[in-house]
């Protein structure tokens, strides 16, 4: 396993922007990752979405929380440079398993992810945590987009339903969920080859065009955190859901159904 090198202006760049760029980070996995999302998409999890909105063309499929039984998942996830690159970006000696993410667009398909920063949405929050996002498939036009510095914002961006467009929770404690390029705020985005990877905060915004090329848009994201990591209520039903977890806020994440993967 080759570990890409971290350097210090990648660490600066993350802490500063919230989002950085780790060419090759899973491209000794690709084929695995690959297998993987088909064995996904072929018998999908119970968290599963087609993302349907009316008037938008194409296939835009996801789920999330499969590691533990698709064993590609689980293997990228404990024998990839993740772990270790997850450390050094975030400066925590110790890295857990949050989840992982499947996104696949096929061709043609119209509707962009939409603007939105994932942290709200999880019931967990420090300043330690990290998002990986990889393509299996070269990306241009329908690459990840990451607003720089939006980490650091003061308030949480509302979450909202994907398809419909409506609040998650009660939108009075968060932002509206800004309009970037109108608003004329820094977009970060990358050509990306199969196996490169998107480093990103969980509080970082973000979304993705559609893809309207001839080729699929495959993408697998692992989302881990660091040493201060804790579980925080949250107004409602977080994304993902995990019921009847038994945690109290402000306690770290039980090892038993997020691993420590160093």
């Amino acid at each position: 396993m080759n570990q890409p090198a971290v350097t210090p202006e990648m660490i600066s760049a993350f802490a500063q922007d919230g989002v950085v760029m780790v060419p090759g980070l899973f491209a000794d996995h690709v084929d695995d990752l690959r297998q993987g999302i088909a064995e996904n998409m072929a018998v999908p999890g119970p968290f599963a979405s087609e993302n349907r909105r009316d008037g938008e063309t194409g296939r835009f499929f996801d789920d999330y929380c499969n590691w533990q039984r698709i064993e590609a998942f689980r293997r990228v996830a404990e024998t990839s440079p993740a772990a270790g690159v997850a450390a050094a970006l975030m400066q925590s000696d110790r890295v857990q398993l949050f989840h992982d993410h499947v996104l696949v667009k096929e061709p043609g398909t119209s509707m962009a992810t939409p603007w939105h920063s994932d942290g709200p949405y999880y019931f967990v929050q420090g300043r330690q945590t990290i998002s990986f996002w990889s393509p299996l498939d070269p990306v241009r036009e329908a690459t990840l987009r990451c607003v720089a510095g939006s980490h650091l914002w003061e308030k949480d961006v509302l979450p909202t339903r994907w398809a419909r467009g409506d609040a998650f929770f009660d939108p009075a404690p968060y932002m509206p969920v800004p309009d970037p390029e109108a608003e004329g705020m820094r977009i970060v985005e990358f050509d990306m080859e199969p196996g490169d990877a998107v480093a990103f905060h969980f509080r970082t915004l973000h979304g993705a065009r559609g893809n309207t090329s001839g080729t699929r848009r495959r993408a697998f994201s692992l989302r881990l955190v660091g040493n201060d990591a804790r579980y925080v209520d949250r107004p409602g039903p977080t994304s993902p859901p995990f019921p009847d977890h038994g945690m109290v806020d402000g306690q770290r994440l039980r090892e038993d159904w997020f691993p420590y993967l160093r």
